[in-house]
């Protein structure tokens, strides 16, 4: 892409980019061949793990849908399938734990292969367009239909983001129905999302919280706590979240983590020493360049980095988890850092039922290959700042089981 520009069209639902669109049959041409051991073989890629601390060059074998083989250089011979990635990033698939993929119900919902296989993401965590009222049809019509992996954080209101303000009645608010839909949907429900919105009635949002606790002390499920709206102040409301919990959008202009004096609140950094994770949650709002490069100048740091995208800002400024990825290895955090965020983190901190973020023996052969290009390009935050950056993270394939996406298998 030329300086200046940073972008990607959106795609319709099923539309690849060309380089993905080029491993849909084995024997397709380009860097595919037929050949039998293996059932693929991704040869030549620096293999970035951070779950291991590997960064080198590796083959890395696949066989029955899972990683089989990771080594400096794997035989060849019989392997039905190559991918010669020289000169790429091999990664554990990408993880994406904030997007909006409920289209149709939820206002802003967006396909989630469109953002998921498509963009060199394998997992995507739907942060709460569904609540327990409409989930039934979550689960029927987007996590089972998908290619890419779909999981669920469940709104903490009974209708889900099918109103503006799901919480300002607080009828809406009911533990009970949440922790039953929770036990019956462990499979995709992988934790419970609120939103601190500012159509929140009074001092409501304690008691919001209040209940949200309840329904997480049941289930035993991850807390996402969307901030920057709240009544009360943000220490009081920090005061609900326990180790394992995640605080989202915490580098926004307006309601971030940072105190009226531009620090981090000390119950911030408490939190985080006690097990609380801070995600960044991008999307049309919530990345303030200013204020990331403040929190991290104070040496805090997100572990999560998700996109927040949905069909509002896939034209950007968010484009997708790539795209989001980049704009922080501008900000100054290093590649592992990053890859961390996207892999290895989230398959930490949610319950998602099998070994994901990994790039072991044994594990889903989840799989992201990344180009790293090296060029002038614009960088757009959620407030319109600009940054030039020499480095941006691209998609070139992606594997869910094994399987590039189009693949008989998937979906």
């Amino acid at each position: 892409m030329q300086a200046g520009a940073l972008a990607g069209a959106t795609l319709a639902a099923g539309a690849l980019p060309a380089p993905l669109a080029a491993l849909l049959p084995p024997g397709s041409g380009g860097s595919w061949h037929r050949t039998q051991a293996f059932d693929t073989l991704i040869t030549g890629g620096i293999v970035h793990d951070p779950a291991s601390g590997l960064a080198a060059r590796r083959d890395v074998g696949i066989t029955g849908g899972r990683i089989s083989a990771v080594a400096e250089s794997l035989p060849t011979g019989g392997t039905r399938r190559i991918l010669d990635a020289t000169g790429m990033m091999v990664t554990p698939g990408l993880i994406d734990v904030h997007v909006h993929v409920f289209p149709g119900v939820a206002t802003i919902g967006i396909t989630p292969d469109v953002v998921g296989m498509a963009r060199g993401v394998t997992t995507v965590v739907d942060a709460g367009s569904a609540g327990a009222t409409t989930f039934p049809g979550f689960r029927a019509f987007v996590a089972r239909e998908a290619r890419t992996r779909v999981y669920a954080l469940l709104n903490m209101s009974r209708p889900g983001l099918t109103l503006s303000n799901e919480l300002a009645d607080l009828d809406y608010v009911n533990p009970e129905l949440l922790a039953t839909t929770i036990e019956g949907n462990r499979d995709v429900i992988v934790g419970i999302k609120v939103r601190m919105l500012t159509g929140i009635p009074g001092d409501q949002d304690l008691e919001v919280m209040r209940r949200t606790r309840e329904a997480a002390d049941r289930t035993g499920v991850p807390v996402t706590l969307h901030i920057g709206g709240q009544h009360s102040p943000l220490p009081r409301i920090l005061d609900y979240l326990r180790p394992g919990d995640v605080i989202t959008h915490a580098l926004r202009r307006q309601g971030s983590i940072l105190d009226g004096n531009g620090r981090v609140y000390p119950e911030v950094r408490e939190a985080m020493r006690n097990g609380v994770h801070l995600d960044v949650g991008h999307g049309m709002g919530n990345l303030d360049f200013d204020t990331a490069e403040r929190v991290l100048d104070q040496g805090v740091m997100p572990d999560l980095i998700s996109s927040d995208v949905h069909d509002g800002n896939t034209n950007g400024p968010v484009f997708d988890l790539p795209t989001t990825l980049s704009k922080f290895l501008m900000l100054g955090m290093s590649m592992e850092q990053v890859l961390a965020a996207a892999t290895s983190t989230p398959g930490r901190v949610f319950p998602f039922g099998v070994s994901l973020g990994r790039l072991e023996v044994g594990a889903p052969a989840d799989i992201s290959v990344l180009q790293l290009a090296e060029g002038e390009y614009t960088l757009v935050d959620s407030s319109g700042n600009r940054r030039r950056a020499t480095r941006r993270l691209t998609a070139f394939a992606t594997f869910r089981d094994g399987l590039p996406p189009g693949s008989p298998g998937l979906g």
